[in-house]
């Protein structure tokens, strides 16, 4: 080997890097589960003491939590004060559950991702695959609180008014399908802005759609969004003005199958809506920060879960638009287009 050793010190620095941030998510989660966060937001400076006193925690602890978010970033030091403070950027990302960059909830996911990590090494070598319901179960509550800030944030406001005509049926009274819907999150946000709609979630995890039920029934709007266990082969009910895939559509092991069938199930003129992670057609138009949790993601939770269900396609998360049109052109859609973005997902409508 020829080694360049200005290359070799950059890997290897750029290496430690991740170790540190990948310790730091696990201190991050604790941070999060404690409330130390959400404590320091908005309160300026904080000494360690005054932080463990507001959160009921034990000082010392707290005093190795604050160096290492420091040294991370996310809090900011003042040595001759001996105090810490979250700046009002990083509050909305880590303490503010209702803000539209909220993150902590995917500390779970990670917590599960880390969990999973023997039973996925041993499916590289049998190639079989993992079912979401075989991860631990931090992955489910998790992934809903990823996940729902986006929606909150876009889905109502920007990302239903951007489907062709899909809107006024919502406002008039329409039937509307969530399938793999978990704990509800994008159904209940719908169910709660459209009052004259119908709206029926379904997903395969029991627990998750026990969760949905009971979120539903605590805002209020059960007898307008119920949620049933099915897979997305057994989609009931119908006919349905829209049916919608949040970040749903690359995880089943059939998606051609899942999407004929929602084509069966609409009714005439009706819509299927997909909400999948952003992602280029081409690898190298994913290799970005992006690109790189989405195929993280991909490796642990959406590939293993479809090659776990029959045909196990395997598309994973980072499919892109052109082989998503191609999983639909399959099903029978004939009109598909991108109908608004973010930085994180694409909002794709499909009509037959």
């Amino acid at each position: 080997m020829t080694v360049d050793q200005a290359k070799l010190e950059e890997s290897l620095f750029a290496t430690v890097g991740d170790l540190g941030a990948a310790t730091s998510m696990a201190a991050a989660l604790v941070g999060h589960k404690t409330g130390l966060y959400q404590a320091m937001a908005g309160s300026g400076p904080m000494t360690s003491e005054q932080l463990a006193q507001a959160t009921g925690t034990r000082e010392r602890y707290v005093r190795e939590w604050l160096n290492n978010q420091a040294a991370g970033g996310y809090v900011d030091h003042d040595p001759l004060a001996g105090s810490y403070t979250l700046p009002d950027e990083r509050a909305m990302i880590l303490a503010d559950p209702d803000s539209p960059v909220y993150l902590a909830g995917g500390f779970d996911m990670l917590a599960a991702i880390w969990s999973s990590v023997d039973r996925i090494e041993e499916a590289f070598g049998t190639g079989e695959g993992v079912g979401w319901h075989e991860h631990h179960p931090r992955l489910f509550s998790g992934t809903e609180a990823f996940f729902r800030p986006g929606y909150r944030a876009h889905l109502v406001s920007e990302w239903i008014p951007a489907l062709d005509g899909v809107e006024q049926k919502l406002v008039d009274g329409a039937r509307v399908a969530d399938v793999g819907c978990g704990h509800g999150a994008s159904t209940i946000l719908m169910a709660r802005a459209y009052p004259n709609s119908t709206f029926t979630g379904v997903d395969y995890h029991e627990p998750s759609i026990g969760a949905a039920r009971t979120a539903a029934a605590d805002a209020g709007i059960a007898d307008r969004a119920t949620f049933e266990v099915a897979d997305a082969a057994g989609l009931p009910g119908g006919p349905y003005d829209l049916v919608c895939f949040f970040d749903a559509l690359h995880d089943l092991g059939d998606p051609v199958g899942a999407a004929r069938q929602a084509r069966q199930a609409l009714a005439a003129e009706g819509t299927v809506m997909l909400v999948e992670p952003a992602a280029g057609d081409q690898v190298q138009d994913n290799l970005n920060p992006v690109g790189r949790l989405y195929y993280g993601a991909s490796i642990f939770l959406c590939t293993p879960n479809s090659l776990s269900q029959d045909v196990g396609l395997g598309l994973g998360a980072q499919a892109g638009e052109a082989r998503l049109n191609e999983v639909m052109g399959e099903a029978g859609f004939s009109r598909f287009r991108r109908a608004a973005e973010t930085p994180v997902n694409m909002v794709l409508e499909a009509r037959p």
